[in-house]
């Protein structure tokens, strides 16, 4: 049996009986057929449901996460919003990752499932109304069930811990009356969603459904998976992204015992980076891993660089210097307001300085890998992927089956950072299994994976404020050269900023003269989706900026940031939010007060501190820093985020948590560098994480709870990490750090 009833113009919820007496409750969209779903959910072979709730006569809860779980707990986010509304007991509930939800209609594919994105701060906003609904429509359905076997008015039954409860104290459990349940239509409007009063879960902390799982060494990863045909492919990439080869010999290589094939890859000419291979490359499979490597290790290769034989970073870092400091117009006016040229009129002071970022790779812990089987009229993938409907496109456009007859299956995520929201590796690998006809298992080690990224650009930032009588921010001129990372990826020339920087970033909204120009540098070197861009660079330009401006008036840096915000308001953005003034110089005041501030002049470490937002969430930074000698030492950090409703605060702390260490790694150690048209780091000896000592004890982070919609949080504390770093630094050394990574340049200046 099935129902539906609309919950907007795309999607309706669904409500379906299963052959065990089970409850079936869930979001579909409007033109979608059936779709797959885990065994384990499903107990037997009926319709399958969107993100959604099944309740079986055991009373066990089921619960389906639809976006992939990249580290940032969206597993168990996710669930817990429908959990709540339903009114169950979270310990007799067990999470499933959904799989690829598709159908094929006209040749198209149809995506059953919605949103399923991750790593991108989109999850629980795209989540938030659709998933209270398909619980408290549950709920609804079991209440429904219980009135009518008592003769009652379902307005005097109380639901609580998966249990039905009678004013006379009699209590169904959720399990008895799942069977009746699923045999009441919906209701013709939808029921009533809790009170937030009321949430038990939502608001309540707890550990990712799968942190023991992942602590014991339980969890499979996709690198994990095998199919017991499959073979094993390992690549040799050209190490220059545009060049070609110009000789080779597998006699050597076909003579390891169990070496099957060397085949010779390309990139699909007239498709978009990230879709298909990233480099012409050389492929060796094998029976199993240990003779694929042997056999790559005796392939005689050799590359011929293309135009880019010559290219390296230092060149392209001087030739945004030419740009910035030249009369060539931009490539891009992001944005114009009032008049900075006429405002130099009124100035008191004139501030410049030149920031500079290094380009950077993901580093993922999960190296590149895929798992696939191409049948006849199906293919079926285990695959570490972000965002598993663009994994498919590649799939269908390389085997021209229809969407409905690709199978994605995504475990946990070993890091994603950006990385897997592209499928070059999917492209190969599947190209594999055609060229072998066997399930294929391919497998990146990790100099590939740091050699043949899409990394994210180096940039050059050049800024300007003017200062007037009163100490009123007047004016500001932002300039900022970069390689943008939509190049080659079907974006109009006169959008490929928006990959580098925001119109209406901090502090665009706040200063009366504005203007922000963007320099595009031409670059073979791949480049892609990172981690907290583009906010990640503007903001260590911008909050260094900020602390140089106060620095020269002679005032503490934490008074010079609440004049630049004022008073309390709303300011519409270019993206159609708003800014709330108040929540971002709240987050400020949190981290000051719980560093002491007021001891800023007078401690013998140097305190810094930074702010930013992003799409409706606010965060703020601030770091205590030692020197001594050459050795720094980072004494505490304190981070406070404003992401309106917390769903789980456990899971947020530990993601404000991890990103801030991550943002900090980045910030003191990683950078990559081109030479000869070649990335030069090979491993983390030559791309070095940051180690234990060097990181803080503890991460000290401020949740600020509050009724409004929640916002994404997976990258929101990055962008502060870096500012608040430098800023400290230059209290407790005198040095102004103005290039990243930040070690190397402080050990040059001191």
């Amino acid at each position: 049996m099935s129902q539906g009833i609309r919950l907007s113009r795309r999607r309706f919820l669904q409500v379906l009986a299963g052959t065990a007496g089970s409850l079936l409750v869930g979001i579909r969209f409007a033109e979608a057929a059936d779709a797959p779903l885990p065994p384990a959910l499903l107990g037997d072979n009926i319709h399958g449901l969107g993100p959604y709730v099944r309740i079986d006569e055991d009373g066990s809860v089921l619960i389906g996460a639809r976006d992939p779980d990249t580290g940032t707990g969206v597993a168990t986010s996710l669930p817990r919003i429908i959990a709540d509304e339903l009114d169950v007991d979270w310990n007799n509930v067990r999470v499933v990752a959904l799989g690829l939800g598709v159908d094929s209609r006209n040749g198209k594919p149809v995506w059953s499932y919605g949103h399923q994105v991750g790593g991108t701060g989109t999850s629980i906003p795209a989540a938030w109304r659709d998933l209270r609904q398909a619980g408290a429509v549950a709920r609804w359905l079991l209440l429904q069930a219980a009135a009518r076997r008592l003769g009652l008015a379902a307005s005097r039954l109380r639901s609580e811990n998966g249990m039905v409860i009678a004013p006379d104290g009699r209590r169904f459990s959720y399990g008895s009356l799942a069977a009746d349940a699923s045999k009441i239509a919906l209701p013709t409007t939808l029921p009533p969603l809790k009170n937030p009063a009321d949430y038990r879960l939502i608001g309540h902390g707890v550990g990712d459904v799968d942190a023991r799982a992942i602590v014991t060494g339980q969890t499979r990863y996709a690198i994990d998976h095998f199919y017991g045909d499959a073979v094993v492919a390992v690549l040799s990439h050209c190490p220059w992204p545009d060049g070609k080869l110009a000789r080779i010999d597998t006699t050597d290589a076909l003579a390891v015992d169990g070496v099957l094939k060397v085949v010779q890859l390309r990139p699909e000419r007239g498709q978009p980076a990230g879709s298909t291979v990233i480099a012409p490359a050389v492929a060796v499979l094998a029976e199993n891993t240990w003779a694929a490597l042997q056999g790559q290790a005796r392939l005689k290769l050799e590359w011929k660089p293309g135009a880019s034989g010559d290219a390296s970073s230092s060149a392209l870092e001087q030739q945004a210097l030419a740009l910035l400091g030249g009369k060539s117009a931009p490539t891009t006016r992001v944005r114009n307001i009032g008049d900075v040229d006429a405002a130099g009129k009124k100035a008191a002071r004139r501030l410049e300085a030149t920031y500079f970022q290094p380009w950077l790779a993901h580093a993922t812990a999960e190296t590149t890998n895929c798992l696939v089987r191409l049948d006849k009229d199906r293919a079926s993938l285990v695959v570490p992927t972000q965002a598993p409907q663009a994994a498919s496109a590649v799939v269908q456009r390389l085997t021209g089956l229809a969407a409905d007859k690709i199978d994605i299956r995504v475990p946990r995520v070993g890091g994603g950072y950006g990385r897997r929201l592209d499928h070059d590796y999917v492209a190969e690998a599947v190209m594999l299994a055609k060229a072998i006809n066997k399930p294929v298992r391919l497998l990146w080690s990790r100099e590939q994976d740091l050699r043949n990224d899409y990394y994210r650009s180096g940039s050059v930032h050049q800024l300007g404020a003017i200062i007037d009588r009163k100490r009123q921010l007047l004016a500001w001129n932002q300039r900022m050269a970069s390689a943008s990372a939509l190049t080659g990826r079907g974006v109009p020339q006169d959008h490929l900023w928006t990959s580098e920087l925001q119109a209406d970033q901090f502090p665009a909204p706040l200063v009366p003269n504005y203007r922000s120009d963007w320099y595009a540098l031409e670059s073979a070197t791949p480049r892609g989706p990172m981690r907290g861009m583009p906010h990640l660079s503007n903001a260590f330009a911008v909050e260094s900026f900020i602390d140089e401006i106060a620095h020269q008036m002679r005032e503490d840096p934490l008074k010079t940031r609440l004049r630049i915000l004022g008073e309390a308001r709303q300011l519409p953005l270019d993206n159609g939010r708003t800014l709330d003034v108040g929540r971002l110089a709240n987050v400020l005041r949190l981290v000051a007060d719980r560093i002491e501030w007021k001891n800023w002049l007078r401690t013998v470490n140097g305190l810094g501190i930074a702010c930013w937002h992003v799409d409706g969430a606010y965060v703020a930074h601030a770091i205590e820093a030692a020197m001594q000698g050459d050795k720094l030492t980072i004494q505490r950090v304190v981070c406070a985020v404003d992401v309106g409703r917390v769903i789980n605060p456990t899971g947020l702390q530990g993601q404000v948590a991890g990103a801030t260490l991550d943002a900090l790694s980045i910030a003191m150690n990683a950078a990559i560098t081109i030479k000869g048209g070649q990335v030069q780091q090979h491993d983390l000896r030559d791309y070095p994480l940051a180690s234990m000592a060097q990181l803080p004890n503890e991460v000290e982070v401020i949740t600020v709870d509050d009724e409004r919609d929640p916002a994404g949080a997976s990258f929101l504390a990055m962008p502060t990490v870096a500012p608040a770093l430098a800023n400290a630094v230059f209290r407790a050394s005198a040095v102004r750090v103005r290039r990243l990574p930040l070690m190397k340049e402080l050990l040059r200046l001191l």
